[in-house]
């Protein structure tokens, strides 16, 4: 299932399913994926389990449902749009989880400090952001107003239940400042938390429909006006760590809230020439999990 929030003007937040071009609400029945999940565990039942009989319940009357395709816009307080597709209590990232970005951040910093993360047993785990630092699909992503090289990294991101298996996944763009981090690597929280710091969506698809998490494929492209300043492509099946593995080290004595995200890292990588600029628009497409859109811009001091 595909799993989202949305925003009606008049009616406000919603809960919903996609099927095929449609969204069909069950906020009577669910007003949160929050609540959907924690229903799921409450009751020892898949998410497709307990939306099943609601959403049969639903579609016997096409005016429980919205045309998708009335959200895919940027987000307006008097229009359609979408919302992050789940309020997670708290967002964790992982870093040098590709070879390809572990060989691209030791060559920009010249250290050692990537390759020992990459051949290390212990994954590189950071807090990335709260669901306020979030921007939906179509709204904007924050450039810090101190960086000169802030990029787009399309990652996927899981859904974590209470145990060691992801209940959904989604699209992510850990938007970070390059540069900052670089700079020294111990300023990699500023480079990783600041306003509009993460996007994900544009919805959750649960496990049920990921059969091979480790074959997920997702392109990245940069547009600044008409023209094409970026592509790169990869796939999970390039990762050097499960995504049980990274659980398992997020879960080390560190209670994790059902509901919360992990984003697992980035193997697309890009030049300082490709540093983002304001209006630039980043597109993170995967067949498996959707398309994902932002707009780059400037934050003030």
């Amino acid at each position: 299932m595909r799993l989202v929030q949305f925003f009606v003007p008049e009616k406000g937040k919603r809960f919903g399913v996609v099927k095929g071009s449609r969204i069909w609400d069950l906020t009577s029945e669910f007003p949160t994926t929050l609540d959907v999940l924690r229903q799921s565990l409450a009751r020892s039942l898949t998410i497709p389990d307990v939306l099943e009989q609601p959403l049969r319940s639903v579609r016997k009357d096409k005016k429980n449902s919205y045309p998708l395709a009335s959200f895919l816009q940027k987000p307006s307080s008097d229009d359609y749009h979408l919302l992050i597709p789940i309020d997670p209590p708290e967002i964790w990232g992982a870093g040098v989880t590709y070879k390809r970005s572990a060989v691209g951040r030791d060559t920009d910093s010249q250290t050692d400090i990537y390759s020992k993360v990459y051949f290390s047993e212990r994954p590189e785990l950071f807090f990335k952001a709260t669901a306020e630092r979030c921007s939906p699909p179509f709204g904007p992503i924050g450039l810090r107003s101190d960086s000169r090289f802030t990029a787009p990294e399309a990652e996927v991101a899981i859904v974590l239940g209470e145990g060691p298996d992801p209940v959904a996944y989604a699209l992510c763009n850990d938007v970070s400042a390059w540069d900052i981090e670089r700079e020294n690597p111990l300023y990699l929280p500023q480079s990783k938390i600041f306003q509009w710091c993460c996007s994900f969506g544009p919805w959750l698809t649960t496990s049920d429909q990921v059969p091979d998490p480790s074959r997920i494929s997702l392109s990245c492209r940069i547009w600044r006006g008409t023209s094409l300043l970026f592509e790169g492509r990869a796939t999970t099946a390039q990762m050097n760590r499960s995504f049980q593995d990274l659980i398992s080290f997020l879960y080390r004595n560190n209670p994790i809230p059902p509901g919360s995200i992990l984003t697992t890292g980035t193997g697309i990588m890009m030049g300082e020439e490709c540093a983002l600029q304001d209006g630039d628009v980043v597109e993170i497409v995967s067949s498996t999990l959707g398309r994902l859109v932002n707009t780059a811009r400037r934050l003030g001091r």
